[in-house]
């Protein structure tokens, strides 16, 4: 028996739905529908876990600090130390996140902290002052990030290949830059921002400018299209493209988000050490890459979190900290990072069975 015209026009949400042209409906509207309901409260609750399960890592070692040095530890000028030297690293963290959400790594971010820090800080560049200094950090770190964007997005590079590369070129031109010789920063408006009078209540600049970067990096990749996206190229970047993202762009977009990130730590590093050095940033990709992991975000891309690295980075520089004030060998600290990065990984693994499950 045939329909009637007006049972037809008036047949509800699914007559409705039945009458779209297949063409309108994308990979990601698909992939969500199939996504079971009952998964996206239990994986909140993991990356929630995982955060308080960083948070009292860091209350134990504050308590073995204090135990173990409590007059040097619990000082209040060495527990600004450790925050304003998780800061820089940690502005190198936030960018890092966003790339290895995406499905990608960055090997050379410490060499761009070199090379932007030593260019930052040649007398031709310490002329214009402040805002030379500054500016000039930031461009070649934005420099920097679109090479490798443009190599890894429009090249078709693996991103390990490129990225280290990267790495070899920034730290032979940084070399050559300063011959080998440390550059003294003259410019007193940037050496004032590491002197305690120019702390505000208490809080130096430098760690005002991480929680800054911190929290623009976790509204951008939670509250926004852009971090959606970046989610979506991780997860899966042939249905990304497929929905109407422009992968290319995106990634291309992320490592120049990197090199930014890379220019305002060099910034931090040249007010914190008052000079410029080829030697700079060395290992900040492992550490960088190794805080990202412990907090929770994917090496395969897909799932990020920039609570869960910046955590991850002040456990780290705590335990350097605790390491120093007691006269233990470096290679035992290394051993130390090392058994952490292994746990969290075998932890991220069972995590993720257990979603699948």
């Amino acid at each position: 028996m045939k329909q009637p015209a007006s049972e037809a026009r008036q047949g509800g949400p699914d007559a409705a739905a039945a009458s779209q042209p297949p063409s309108t409906v994308t990979s990601a509207d698909t992939a969500k529908d199939r996504e079971p309901k009952g998964n996206r409260p239990a994986l909140g609750l993991r990356l929630d876990v995982r955060s308080l399960s960083l948070l009292g890592v860091l209350l134990a070692l504050v308590v073995v600090g204090g135990i173990t040095k409590p007059d040097q530890f619990l000082d209040t000028n060495n527990l600004q130390l450790i925050l304003t030297q998780a800061s820089i690293i940690g502005v190198v963290t936030v960018g890092m996140t966003f790339v290895i959400t995406s499905g990608g790594i960055d090997l050379s971010v410490g060499a761009i902290v070199a090379l932007a820090s030593v260019w930052a800080t040649t007398l031709a560049t310490q002329e214009f002052g402040f805002v030379g200094i500054l500016f000039t950090a930031m461009v070649v770190g934005l420099a920097c990030g679109l090479v490798n964007g443009l190599l890894i997005a429009y090249g078709g590079m693996v991103p390990f290949i490129a990225t280290l590369a990267m790495l070899a070129s920034a730290r032979g031109l940084a070399l050559q830059i300063t011959d080998g010789k440390t550059q003294i920063v003259t410019v007193n408006s940037v050496l004032d921002l590491g002197i305690p009078d120019s702390y505000v209540l208490g809080i130096p600049p430098l760690v005002l400018v991480f929680a800054a970067v911190t929290i623009i990096g976790w509204l951008v990749l939670n509250r926004t299209t852009f971090g959606r996206r970046t989610v979506a190229v991780g997860g899966n970047a042939e249905a990304a493209r497929l929905a109407g993202i422009d992968v290319r762009r995106q990634r291309l977009y992320l490592y120049l988000l990197s090199g930014l990130c890379c220019g305002i730590a060099a910034f931090l590093l040249i007010v914190l050490a008052g000079s410029g050095q080829n030697t700079n940033g060395n290992l900040y990709e492992l550490d960088a890459i190794a805080a990202a992991i412990i907090g929770g975000t994917l090496l395969s891309g897909g799932r990020g979190t920039i609570v869960g690295s910046v955590l991850g980075v002040l456990v780290f520089t705590t335990i350097t900290n605790i390491f120093a004030l007691n006269n233990l060998q470096s290679d035992v600290q290394q051993i130390a990072k090392g058994a952490i990065i292994v746990a969290a990984v075998l932890v991220q693994r069972r995590t993720s069975r257990h979603g699948e499950a």
